[in-house]
């Protein structure tokens, strides 16, 4: 259904109603039934699929509701069908805890692994069932919607998170709202139905379609802008964008699955929650089943894959949860999935190409890596043009030769990796290189290593790696700061050290331009051009990130400086227990070993790093940027001290 942007006074009933006694009354009863029929007619055409009116009706309702607000504008409520696109862009996402965290889930990757994590969970579920709600794992990005009552005991959409990191999202209720398949508001009577309160939150899966992708993609070509790689990384920066219009344009979609009430899952299964969420009007993946054997549940898997093609949206997988609420509160969870749910993965999707070249890359710990440089193959809706050799082990294994033909696949459909040689091209064999690619420098395989590296502190590799590191998602969440625009910010000499990234203007990042090749529609031949990396609401976004960055904190600055062997967690755990990089650098790998999960290997690295004058002059070089370099310490005090607990019941497992 179309819209139009501009309001139309049109409709004579709207003059008429200013010279009767009840206009304001009449103008209230008239608005309220437009935004029914409104938001009727934009649940059957964007969420059952089934529109009952034209393009043209659809129209006429919107613009006469649009008219009636304009001439009596305290009748404007936040939940009007007009209101989904309102307002000037963001300057920044607001970073909001969740009610309960938003866990990620454990994967298995054959029938095998899938039957004995079945029989392992009703083994640990007894006396209580385990049946499994089987639902598609839509390849989109987790979303929370919290909605809160209004004064006459509807419910409306009061905010909107990304996942996040799981325990903290960010709020881009803005973007949410442009989405149609999400209800702005729900009666009180359907909440009664249901017995749901007013207040609630609904978990779900925010996806962009085929056609979506295909049609942005069409558009970027047409502006010389590089092309998005696939709809859940487009998804994904779509609802990132500070702009809601642009949000609204590229027509994101929403499916439900889970339904909170006070911050806990609603106890009455997730069938029920699945058909309760029905009943509030939101979108639900029709393809799914309450299933109880092994067979059913690998059945169904075979069915999903052979339907996947013809879905418009893409999956990566089927999931299976524990349908009981009883049985999933006995489950429990670990750390960071929940006992009762698990994701099979596809099997990788496959295609066979020829070997061109074989280069090596350069990691930012010297680690070098043989990458293979194929003919385009298009293997499950991206081109793929390179793929990981792991190391010289792996190449010699296969007897890999240059021209050979191979199977490529993607990894849990993301990574691109060669499994196997299926013909041979009669070429060269591969020798791994005695020097450095980058700087020349001799290469070394330490005893009991696979990995060849580079041992200069000074290669460039290195440096670039670091910076790759430093801006991803991860660590500093640089948004816009991909691997092209670090590798054109060297290459223009912008970069030389990894502090030059808090120095770079925003005249010097417009001014980026790369090229990319493109297929000429009318000959068919693959042709240059040249488009510009960073501009307008990009480079909004960038430049408000570096800020921002700036204060991400103790954690990940440790994260970013790339230390061998520290992780996410051991980061989280040291700058809770030293609080600044100052009493870190002065720590002896006796103290840094007396904090919790942190071993000799994580000690004694990073004693090494701060050994180094180089990166101490680094840690110097970040703090002058305006780098924040603390953390909220730990308190080690006696909060429970004199506290007796008394635990009951039993722990049949343990």
């Amino acid at each position: 259904m179309g819209e139009e942007t501009t309001p139309m006074l049109f409709p004579e009933w709207v003059a008429a109603q200013e010279t009767e006694p009840q206009a304001n009354a009449e103008a209230q009863k008239r608005a309220q039934a437009l935004r029914l029929q409104l938001e009727h007619h934009e649940h059957l055409y964007y969420v059952e699929d089934k529109p009952s009116i034209s393009d043209a009706d659809y129209d006429a309702l919107l613009r006469e509701l649009k008219a009636l607000e304009a001439a009596h504008p305290e009748l404007v409520t936040t939940d009007s069908p007009t209101q989904r696109v309102g307002g000037k862009p963001s300057g920044s996402f607001a970073k909001v805890s969740h009610s309960r965290p938003m866990l990620s889930l454990d994967n298995v990757y054959s029938p095998e692994e899938l039957t004995a994590w079945a029989e392992r969970t009703r083994e640990l579920a007894a006396p209580l069932e385990a049946n499994f709600m089987t639902e598609l794992k839509m390849d989109g990005l987790s979303v929370a919607l919290r909605y809160e009552s209004t004064e006459r005991g509807d419910a409306r959409l009061a905010q909107g998170l990304t996942r996040g990191d799981g325990q903290t999202g960010e709020d881009v209720t803005a973007n949410l709202r442009t989405i149609r398949s999400i209800p702005l508001s729900i009666p009180a009577g359907r909440l009664k139905e249901l017995g749901l309160p007013a207040d609630f939150e609904v978990r779900g899966e925010a996806v962009m379609s085929r056609k979506a992708f295909e049609r942005l993609n069409e558009e970027r070509e047409a502006e010389g802008l590089e092309l998005a790689v696939n709809p859940r990384n487009a998804a994904a920066g779509t609802l990132r964008t500070k702009d809601p219009a642009i949000v609204h344009r590229r027509q994101l979609d929403f499916y439900a699955y889970f339904l909170l009430v006070g911050g806990e899952y609603w106890p009455q299964g997730q069938q029920a929650t699945l058909e309760a969420l029905e009943g509030l009007r939101f979108k639900v993946n029709p393809n799914r089943r309450l299933l109880c054997s092994p067979e059913e549940m690998t059945a169904f898997i075979a069915k999903a894959e052979t339907d996947r093609p013809n879905l418009g949206y893409e999956i990566d997988g089927v999931v299976f949860k524990v349908d009981s609420h009883a049985t999933q509160m006995k489950l429990g969870s670990t750390g960071r999935a929940p006992r009762w749910a698990i994701a099979y993965k596809f099997t990788a999707q496959a295609g066979e190409t020829k070997l061109r070249a074989i280069t090596v890359q350069v990691g930012r710990t010297g680690k070098l890596t043989p990458v293979a440089e194929l003919e385009p193959v298009f293997i499950g809706g991206t081109t793929v043009s390179r793929a990981t050799l792991h190391n010289a082990d792996f190449i010699e294994k296969l007897g890999l030769k240059i021209g050979d033909t191979i199977k490529v696949e993607r990894g849990g459909d993301v990574i691109p990796k060669v499994v196997e040689v299926t013909a041979s091209g009669q070429g060269e064999a591969f020798r791994f290189p005695a020097l450095c690619p980058e700087c020349q420098s001799e290469v070394v395989r330490e005893e009991g290593e696979v990995d060849f590296r580079c041992l200069n502190a000074d290669c460039p590799a290195k440096l670039r790696e670091s910076i790759y590191h430093y801006c991803s998602r991860q660590v500093m969440n640089l948004i816009g700061l991909g691997e092209k625009v670090i590798d054109q910010l060297i290459k223009d000499g912008l970069i030389k050290h990894l502090p030059d990234l808090y120095q770079i203007t925003e005249e010097q990042f417009y001014s980026l331009k790369a090229e990319h090749e493109v297929l000429n529609k009318h000959t068919g031949q693959p042709e240059i051009r040249e488009y510009r990396m960073l501009g307008g609401e990009k480079l909004k976004n960038l430049l408000l990130s570096i800020e921002t960055s700036k204060q991400a904190g103790l954690d990940k600055v440790l994260m970013g400086l790339g230390i061998r062997y520290l992780g996410e967690q051991n980061a989280k755990l040291l700058a809770a227990e030293f609080g600044s990089m100052e009493a870190l650098e002065a720590a002896t790998i006796e103290q840094l070993q007396a904090v919790e999960e942190v071993g000799p290997r994580i000690a004694e690295s990073i004693v090494a790093f701060f050994h180094e004058p180089a990166n101490r002059a680094l840690v110097e070089a970040l703090k002058k940027a305006g780098v924040n370099m603390t953390a909220e310490k730990r308190e080690r005090g006696t909060q429970l001290a004199g506290i007796t607990f008394v635990l009951t019941g039993t722990l049949p497992n343990l």
